[in-house]
């Protein structure tokens, strides 16, 4: 389960915005839209949705693996998400999903994700505290979770001890934290205030966000009806919208763009 530990390494571990599955979905799949290695018309979105409903992804025990296949090569890539309080997701099971596990599958790596997904639910099944995963509070919960499900499986599913180490170099994460930054990528918390006849309201601290925003008149429109937004090398995924007296509209988001300043 080495990608999954490169997952748990490099910070791509997030606390999913709603308890939809289609929007727990797609806010994944652009999340990996937006690494830096995977062509721009890459859509991400679109193989994951049509793949779904083919197929359901729930493996059971709350768990599901969601993938896209692409006709290019790469390492196989993996992101994952968290509900606190579960995804009616379709599982055979009938619970709830509280883990998606999503893979970016390129050509080169369709038999490393068939071993490791292969491996995943072999682990499903001998991990005695699998349902643990109800009594998670945090993204620490998580990640501990995950990190002893491979340590003690080890044995089972072949040694990897990187798991321990992983462990080690963790670093105290704060309660309130709920997205990490990716290891190539500056992701910014954006509150966006729309109020009838003015212009909406930015909040955030970063000023070059702000700056591309403020050129942009179609910001609350897109963020409200496709719940993306790319905006020269940033690219803004809507978490939550809540609806107030007087037709105002919070929409709470993140902003996602390469560290080293690159344009996509």
């Amino acid at each position: 389960m080495d990608t999954l530990l490169d997952a748990l390494q490099e910070g791509r571990l997030f606390e999913l915005p709603e308890n939809d599955k289609n929007h727990a979905l797609q806010f994944l799949a652009h999340v990996i839209e937006a690494f830096p290695e995977i062509p721009p018309d890459t859509d991400v979105v679109g193989l994951v949705m049509k793949r779904e409903e083919s197929v359901n992804t729930a493996l059971g025990k709350g768990w599901a693996c969601p993938h896209a296949r692409v006709p290019f090569e790469e390492d196989l890539k993996c992101v994952i998400g968290w509900s606190p309080q579960g995804i009616d997701y379709g599982a055979p099971d009938g619970k709830p999903v509280n883990l998606i596990l999503m893979y970016l599958v390129p050509e080169n790596q369709r038999n490393h994700y068939l071993r490791e997904v292969s491996m995943i639910a072999k682990a499903l099944e001998t991990y005695t505290d699998v349902d643990k995963i109800k009594d998670a509070n945090s993204l620490n919960d998580i990640r501990n979770y995950l990190l002893d499900l491979i340590d003690t499986t080890k044995e089972t599913i072949g040694p990897d001890s990187r798991a321990r180490m992983i462990r080690l170099q963790a670093r105290p994460q704060k309660e309130t934290l709920v997205f990490q930054d990716l290891s190539n990528l500056i992701v910014e918390p954006l509150t966006i205030v729309s109020v009838p006849k003015i212009r909406p309201i930015l909040l955030t601290h970063n000023p070059n966000l702000i700056e591309y925003l403020e050129t942009s008149d179609e910001v609350v429109h897109r963020i409200e009806t496709d719940g993306v937004f790319q905006i020269g090398p940033w690219k803004i995924l809507r978490k939550t919208s809540t609806t107030y007296q007087g037709g105002i509209v919070t929409y709470e988001c993140i902003g996602v763009r390469l560290k080293d300043n690159s344009v996509r």
